[in-house]
């Protein structure tokens, strides 16, 4: 698959394509790689967002997972640029209240990092609770927001 490693403000990003659509934007450097029209394109929205200059991401995406994971994956990206939400808000608007453990799980899961703002989902009382790039960083995405 071709894929595109860049330095970002919260540490080196590996971003993922599969037929025309990002598939996964993961922490680390990946070896190789390579550059296509949509790889650019990610990286220059990647880029912009970092400088604030870009509040909502614009790109052919395919996430692959469960329709559950789907479900809260296509929410959780409609929470706006600087707002937070917690992950019973999030269950509650999928229409599950009951499944915040399996939300939880599901936001766990996201593969498109960032682009998907899995940071925006917070606990109930304010607190940060787990995020695959570690804490500092969820902190450091929702202060640049």
């Amino acid at each position: 698959m071709p894929h595109l490693s860049l330095f970002s403000p919260v540490g080196e990003l590996t971003i993922i394509e599969e037929d025309d659509a990002l598939v996964a934007l993961e922490w680390g450097r990946a070896p190789g790689g390579g550059e296509t029209k949509l790889l650019k394109e990610v990286k220059r929205q990647l880029e912009s967002y970092f400088t604030r200059k870009l509040k909502n991401f614009d790109l052919p995406m395919n996430m692959k997972g469960s329709d559950f994971q789907r479900a809260v994956w296509e929410r959780m990206n409609r929470i706006p640029y600087g707002e937070t939400i917690s992950y019973l808000d999030l269950a509650t608007r999928i229409g599950n209240p009951k499944a915040v453990r399996a939300v939880g799980l599901a936001n766990g899961a996201n593969p498109i990092a960032i682009v998907v703002p899995c940071h925006r989902v917070i606990g109930s009382d304010g607190s940060l609770t787990g995020f695959g790039g570690g804490l500092p960083t969820k902190r450091a995405l929702l202060e640049l927001e």
